[in-house]
């Protein structure tokens, strides 16, 4: 694992989320997320960022992406891509990554949920920016689909402000809130 930089961790989770119906559901795993949010995770500073899925084939595949981009063609092709690719770690649960951090840091992380939708127990980005720059671990997720399943969302102590522009959409791609969201609580301004 990486040396801690920021100590925040961010997770993609695929399972337990929600369809629009809400049903819960696994959702399936998807190339651009996999690439655009370690970007991210690399330009913000990110420490890890975790992708939970627990199935064999949605595993395999992202097994198969991060062979090509960090020891493939791929990784002589975009060396940059494959450094913003080494911070990627795959869970197949989201029990599993909490764990996995909380050795790693000595402590369980502050888990804070993103959702479209204001949440009960919300801290503002400048709380938790504060939280940050008093160097508490954080452990961020986000959840594909429709959003996280609310077995997911009542794990974590708080969530964080929807993300919004000023019409009544709002359904941004995973991918976009992530970056938006991380340079809200990580950029350098």
């Amino acid at each position: 694992m990486k040396t801690s930089q920021s100590g925040v961790d961010i997770v993609l989770v695929h399972h337990p989320v929600v369809n629009k119906i809400g049903e819960i559901i696994g959702s399936a795993v998807t190339n651009l997320d996999i690439h655009d949010i370690a970007r991210a995770g690399k330009t913000y500073g990110v420490d890890n960022y975790y992708i939970v899925t627990p199935y064999e084939d949605q595993q395999k595949l992202v097994i198969e992406i991060l062979e090509h981009w960090k020891n493939g063609h791929g990784a002589s092709y975009n060396p940059a891509r494959k450094e913003a690719l080494e911070l990627v770690q795959l869970a197949d649960s989201l029990e599993s990554v909490i764990e996995q951090v909380a050795e790693k840091r000595g402590k369980k992380p502050l888990l804070l949920t993103t959702s479209a939708r204001i949440q009960e127990k919300t801290l503002s980005y400048s709380e938790v920016r504060a939280k940050i720059k008093e160097k508490e671990s954080i452990l961020l997720l986000f959840g594909t689909a429709h959003g996280l399943a609310p077995q997911a969302m009542e794990m974590a102590e708080f969530s964080l402000p929807p993300v919004g522009g000023n019409t009544e959409y709002n359904h941004l791609s995973v991918r976009s809130a992530v970056s938006i969201i991380l340079d809200r609580l990580l950029s350098a301004r």
